[in-house]
């Protein structure tokens, strides 16, 4: 008989190597690999297939259609990014930093599951039970929450069997054991945790939460074949003064979906508005600042685009960018040099994507073009105005992805002049290069220092 291959794996990314290695490769951990001795393989018992037979086959046309259950969670944010609600059976995998609000916003949703009349379960595998009852005093929760120290995978699947709760949290899966060798929190314990714990969600009915660790670099902490287990992964992240919850699988919904958080005294308090909420502090009448329509997953928002030119003290100029594609940016400038004959050589340009957000939007270009055009001139835009649409390199405005709800959310918020791609339905005046962009904002031909390129090869 072949003797098993013993494999180590990086309990930070669940990278996998023939031997033990300092330091990762792939997330650059230090001494993260343990060692790991696959199971025997049926080959091995005996025979080709261990003589083990075929199981029965169920043609497609033979299999009912049956649509999933879901148990609302009381919070409409949260319920948007799961695509309607907590399933029943389901199991949801959610990531962020310590302290970011994970603890805090299950615990929210338990209160609100349990006033409903749902049965809640929580494994509590970080705190203490006086601990989470100091929590629930601050956030206000009065209905009864079944609470178990218990962190054995086998136990816990067992009070699923026997009470059938409609929710159940465990924080965190790290801390979840199972009969076998490994320490808690390890890459084996974590994965066969997992795997127990979904297997006993499916046969009981229970949507269940499972609160992961994430690594330094933002990813759930570890094995990735974890996040292929469950059926759902959200991840809670910080944005300044908010938290973003945000859906990247989802088996029972649509991944990419969006949710805004403040977290207050009372706990986190979901944002009804994002738009508002973000443009609330924003300058009015200042050169360099616009208003754009950007979609972030599959929420439309506005956001506001701020540039900055001033006369650069150094050889060459800087090019500072925050919250935006550097690369698009540079993109933009070489069409504003090109294509509008603006001189931009000894010029520093400083480009914020206002509210702390990263969105990498390829419709915030034609929003970007105007506010450094505004910055440089010192023409600021009228307040009505709202801008999207993607900027080629001939200078030519592209439509871009969710137009129609790009202008429904601008025209929801006051903003009755939209600077649009060609082709928009209720907009077929539509701009067609950056060029009738800065006149139809303006009016009258785009305002540079020197004679227009074209002009002057003509000459």
């Amino acid at each position: 008989m072949a003797k098993a291959r013993t494999t180590y794996v990086c309990s930070s990314c669940g990278y996998t190597s023939a031997k033990p290695l300092g330091r990762c490769p792939n997330c650059q951990a230090w001494n993260s690999f343990e060692e790991e001795v696959p199971a025997v393989t049926t080959a091995a018992r005996g025979g080709a297939y261990g003589g083990i037979t075929g199981g029965r086959l169920t043609p497609l046309s033979g299999v009912g259609r049956r649509e999933e259950p879901r148990t609302p969670s009381g919070i409409p944010e949260l319920d948007r990014v799961l695509g309607g609600g907590l399933v029943a059976g389901g199991v949801t995998l959610i990531g962020g930093e310590p302290g970011i609000g994970k603890s805090t916003l299950l615990l929210q949703v338990a209160d609100k599951v349990a006033a409903g009349g749902g049965t809640v379960l929580y494994v509590a595998g970080e705190e203490s039970l006086e601990q989470i009852r100091l929590r629930a005093d601050r956030l206000g929760v009065k209905a009864e929450i079944q609470l178990t120290r218990d962190t054995r995978a086998e136990h816990v699947a067992a009070l699923m069997a026997e009470h059938k709760p409609a929710l159940c949290i465990v924080d965190s899966i790290q801390t979840v054991t199972v009969e076998g060798d490994g320490a808690p929190g390890g890459v084996a314990q974590v994965r066969d945790g997992t795997a127990l714990l979904t297997r006993a969600a499916k046969e009981t009915g229970t949507a269940t939460v499972l609160v992961g660790h994430v690594t330094k670099d933002g990813t759930v902490a570890g094995p990735k074949v974890m996040e292929h287990i469950v059926d759902t992964t959200v991840f809670l992240e910080t944005v300044g003064s908010y938290r973003l919850l945000r859906s990247v699988k989802n088996r029972f919904g649509q991944a990419g979906e969006l949710g805004v958080f403040e977290m207050r005294g009372e706990g986190l308090i979901a944002v009804e508005n994002p738009s508002a909420a973000f443009l609330a502090e924003r300058p009015l009448d200042v050169p360099g600042s616009v208003v754009a329509a950007t979609i972030d997953g599959q929420r439309p928002m506005l956001l506001e685009v701020q540039a900055l030119a001033s006369k650069t003290p150094y050889p060459n100029a800087r090019r500072v960018v925050v919250g935006l594609d550097a690369r698009r940016v540079d993109v933009v400038l070489a069409v504003l040099e090109r294509r509008l004959d603006l001189t931009l050589g000894g010029l520093d340009v400083y480009v914020n994507l206002a509210g702390g957000l990263k969105v990498p939007d390829p419709g915030l270009d034609l929003a970007i073009a105007l506010a450094i055009y505004s910055a440089v001139v010192g023409r600021p835009l009228p307040d009505s105005v709202a801008v999207f649409g993607e900027v080629g390199l001939a200078g030519e405005v592209r439509s871009t992805t969710g137009s129609i709800r790009r202008a429904e959310e601008a025209r929801r918020a006051g903003y009755t002049r939209l600077i649009v791609p060609p082709g928009l339905d209720g907009h077929p005046d539509g701009v067609k290069s950056v060029e009738e962009a800065v006149a139809q904002v303006w009016g009258g031909a785009p305002a540079s220092g020197r004679k227009p390129r074209a002009a002057a090869e003509r000459t």
